[in-house]
């Protein structure tokens, strides 16, 4: 077994998407290989309405996957094919846009006015980015959870874990998207396939992550009294963790406990032409998509 080495710890950096919507923002428009296949990630949680209710209005997608996960509040969403629908706390939406969509996501506060979700691209295969639009929406009803001995608990949204599968299928990447809770003080070790890129975001409480570069036994430091913990280079809400090339993560909870999403994926290692929502492989496959988008061509008729 290998502890895989963090790369980068970096906090979320505060964003203005859509018609104003105030968000963090963890990774993407940077570097497309770091994380390849995941191209960005959003989190979106505000208490105060002014500053999402005008969401994301109709926009173009094309040569992706995105992946919304809502926690608190609502999102609406549809599209120029006709479909709509909502989601609500502890629901996931995993659209494929494929060869194109024009689509909106309008968020909604709970009975509190709070709103918190996150957004993931996952890119796709030169083979796959024309191909038929797709929707898979999955209640949180349907999301099966495994509850470890010491408290640990892990939501499975798409993957194999502990024995169980998540409930959407057929992504190309075939990546494995976790919600995962560690209690206060508690030492964890997680399992990734060696050959998928992966990386942690904490949204609540803190955790201090192993890193294979440091000399054993220094990493994560006794418990003390109450099963808090007292551990040099914690990692807080809305931190970003990339880890190197292994086969697991170690990690221990903070006093507060710690709430996470581990994400890892098979990367696609094709070259990428980006701009804004649409994603393809060369400067020419982008320029056409914007010259359809402005002559009215960018929906593909349903084989």
């Amino acid at each position: 077994m290998s502890l895989r080495p963090i790369l980068e710890t970096r906090a979320a950096q505060p964003t203005l998407e859509g018609a104003g919507v105030h968000l963090h923002r963890a990774f993407g428009f940077q570097d497309p290989s770091e994380l390849d296949p995941f191209l960005l990630f959003d989190d979106f949680r505000n208490d105060h309405p002014a500053f999402y209710d005008q969401g994301f209005p109709w926009h173009p997608h094309r040569g992706i996957e995105t992946i919304t996960y809502v926690l608190a509040g609502t999102v609406e969403h549809g599209d120029s094919l006709g479909n709509v629908g909502t989601l609500g706390a502890g629901d996931v939406q995993w659209m494929t846009a494929g060869s194109g969509i024009l689509h909106q996501e309008m968020p909604a506060g709970n009975i509190n006015g709070q709103m918190h979700g996150f957004q993931l691209w996952g890119n796709l295969p030169g083979s796959q980015k024309m191909c038929a639009p797709r929707y898979q929406d999955v209640q949180g009803k349907e999301i099966p959870e495994v509850i470890d001995d010491d408290g640990t608990r892990v939501k499975i949204i798409v993957g194999e874990f502990w024995g169980k599968t998540g409930p959407v299928d057929g992504i190309a990447a075939d990546p494995q998207y976790l919600d995962v809770y560690v209690p206060a003080g508690v030492k964890k070790t997680f399992k990734i396939d060696t050959y998928r890129r992966a990386f942690a975001y904490v949204f609540e409480g803190e955790a201090a992550f192993a890193d294979a570069s440091a000399p054993s036994g220094v990493l994560l430091e006794k418990e003390v009294a109450g099963r808090e913990v007292n551990i040099r280079d914690m990692s807080g809400d809305r931190t970003l963790i990339r880890f190197g090339t292994g086969d697991e993560i170690t990690l221990q909870a903070g006093p507060e406990g710690v709430r996470f999403l581990l994400i890892s994926g098979a990367p696609i290692q094709e070259p990428v032409a980006w701009h804004g929502p649409i994603v393809m492989n060369t400067q020419a496959e982008l320029q056409k998509a914007f010259a359809e988008l402005r002559n009215g061509t960018f929906i593909k008729p349903a084989h």
